[in-house]
């Protein structure tokens, strides 16, 4: 995909699934029965979730405020590790949870989670980091240039 069409963010039926198993993660943590050995665990587990959702949303916010495409494709890709670090932090502290009738319920929200991430997502990264070399290499063309 050419760099000037790339668009700068997820389109927004992708946001609407990561919402939509965001949000059924959040009502598992809060309101559905999970069970842990480990004392803490379902409070650290909502915690994470909470900043998952954080993530979520950075990653869809509004970048036309940034003046320059470069900065708003940094600004992307940043949103993007800071999102997946989140998941996965929020996966190992799932691992505590030991029982409960949502158990699986959470996890298969986790599960497709963590697919749409690691396929949907991970495409329009490449697509993004693409964007973002094919940039800094037309500048440090020009700038070459402008030297000589």
């Amino acid at each position: 995909m050419n760099q000037s069409t790339t668009p700068i963010g997820p389109d927004p039926e992708l946001l609407a699934q990561l919402k939509g198993h965001w949000l059924a993660l959040i009502e598992i943590a809060v309101w559905g029965d999970i069970k842990s050995d480990k004392l803490g665990a379902t409070s650290k587990l909502r915690k994470r979730i909470l900043d998952l959702g954080e993530r979520l949303k950075s990653l869809g916010a509004d970048r036309d405020w940034i003046p320059h495409k470069r900065e708003r494709l940094k600004n992307l890709l940043g949103s993007c590790l800071s999102m997946r670090d989140t998941l996965l932090l929020t996966e190992r502290t799932a691992q505590d949870l030991t029982g409960g009738a949502d158990l699986d319920a959470l996890t298969g929200r986790l599960i497709a989670l963590h697919t749409i991430v690691m396929t949907d997502l991970q495409g329009l990264e490449n697509l993004w980091a693409e964007a973002l070399q094919s940039i800094n290499k037309d500048a440090l063309s020009d700038s070459e240039e402008a030297g000589e």
